[in-house]
């Protein structure tokens, strides 16, 4: 136990190196430490969701920890301690790790997210593919969660977030959008050819002016496989009479961003008017 290829990440406890890529080592290192009244919360929980986070919070290698009993707050270094009422969270296990229950921690991570962020979250848990929860579950997280610190950043967040997302990235990108008086599009709207048959599912659909905007990740560019096949959908999407609006990382960085330019340019070919 006091051999040189063993590290402490937390007191008392002593593992293999912790995996720098790994966003759970943290969280799975210090289970040993919990006891049956504790659980996993806030941004920890929201790592073991699967939810995104904004990369200070994913980095961040202290571990939330909560608990329902009184004066049983369990803090300490690479530790954040928090006292919840029973009657407010539910607790679930996921591989083997008692966490909140995912709307529950999209109310938490309320307290220490910025708005944009939260919606991203919740974006999250509704989206297209294995989606954790409903919008009629996030209404009633929302209410239930009503008084609480954060409540009224949660009660703005849900009136923005969107069913069918597929990426924080897609989030964004439909906020940019909103925020700048263009005609909100649809999330994941599936595009039909001239016959009625379905050729594509695309990210951002303006279905009025046949536009459609579509966010390049990372893996469209060096997945060649993905690549081909964008380069096949695209086409049939465009033989269909539709225009194509591509954007990427870059562009909701700059501002004024030049996809706003184009998406209005092209909003207004179509016969859009502010």
């Amino acid at each position: 136990m006091r051999g040189d290829d063993l590290v402490t990440p937390f007191r008392g406890i002593r593992s293999r190196p912790l995996d720098p890529t790994d966003p759970l080592a943290h969280i799975r290192a210090y289970l040993p430490h919990l006891s049956a009244e504790k659980f996993f919360s806030h941004t920890s929980a929201a790592l073991v969701h699967g939810l995104p986070l904004p990369m200070r919070l994913a980095q961040d290698p202290r571990v939330h920890v909560s608990t329902t009993l009184a004066g049983s707050r369990h803090g300490g270094r690479g530790v954040v301690g928090h006292h919840v009422h029973s009657d407010r969270v539910r607790v679930v296990q996921v591989g083997g790790l008692p966490v909140t229950a995912p709307v529950d921690t999209w109310c938490q991570l309320s307290t220490v997210l910025e708005l944009d962020a939260l919606i991203e979250a919740g974006d999250a848990l509704v989206r297209r593919k294995h989606p954790l929860a409903t919008m009629d579950e996030l209404r009633a997280g929302v209410s239930h969660y009503a008084g609480q610190r954060g409540a009224k950043k949660l009660r703005d967040a849900l009136e923005a977030v969107r069913p069918r997302t597929d990426s924080a990235k897609e989030t964004a990108t439909r906020l940019l959008i909103g925020r700048a008086g263009l005609p909100e599009p649809e999330v994941n709207g599936e595009i039909f050819d001239r016959l009625g048959r379905k050729i594509a599912t695309g990210d951002l659909v303006f279905r009025e002016y046949r536009l459609l905007v579509e966010y390049d990740g990372e893996q469209h560019r060096t997945d060649e496989e993905q690549y081909h096949w964008d380069v096949d959908r695209l086409d049939a999407i465009r033989e269909a009479g539709w225009r194509v609006i591509r954007i990427n990382k870059s562009h909701l960085r700059m501002s004024p961003s030049p996809a706003l330019r184009k998406i209005t340019t092209a909003l207004a070919a179509a016969g859009w008017r502010p």
